[in-house]
């Protein structure tokens, strides 16, 4: 999706991952995709208790001021909270985490004018994106969703043909 939008030059590419990046295998599968492609950086923000405490953010500008890391993103990827992280205390509340971390129009327009909005499902709208960026013209998640499904096609195939 990122190569479809931004093009084949990942060395200019500002990306930035927001959210629970300790628990998300897409995160960290992103992470290591955008690094192989060159990416020209790879941002991560969120609250301290949703960072990995390991080696995974090795290279990457890490900061909670989510205002502060989406200027001049090309693409702002969010990352589901999972709900039972609740239960764990790693976030106050859900209002406060949309109010630090939730993707918002305004926020959206800290970043570049032509940045896209990705997010790989499911959605807690209201809680990491609001509605009308979910929905909005930045928005290339359902793209997003649709190409996902066809990479697993294509790695089960060459797993399987091996």
């Amino acid at each position: 999706t990122l190569r479809q939008r931004k093009g084949a030059d990942f060395g200019k590419l500002k990306v930035l991952i927001v959210g629970d990046v300790k628990h998300s295998r897409v995160a960290r599968s992103d992470i290591h995709a955008l690094r192989a492609l060159g990416a020209g950086e790879i941002r991560i923000c969120g609250p301290t208790t949703l960072l990995p405490e390991d080696d995974t953010l090795r290279g990457c500008r890490v900061t909670r001021d989510f205002n502060a890391a989406l200027d001049g993103v090309d693409a702002v990827i969010m990352l589901r909270l999972q709900r039972e992280r609740m239960d764990e205390g790693l976030v106050p509340s859900l209002e406060q985490y949309f109010r630090d971390y939730g993707l918002t129009p305004e926020r959206v327009a800290l970043a570049k004018p032509d940045a896209i909005v990705m997010h790989p499902g499911p959605m807690n709208r209201g809680v990491e994106i609001a509605h009308s960026v979910a929905d909005g013209p930045a928005s290339v998640i359902l793209d997003q969703v649709s190409n996902g499904v066809a990479v697993r096609m294509a790695v089960l195939r060459a797993v399987l043909a091996a």
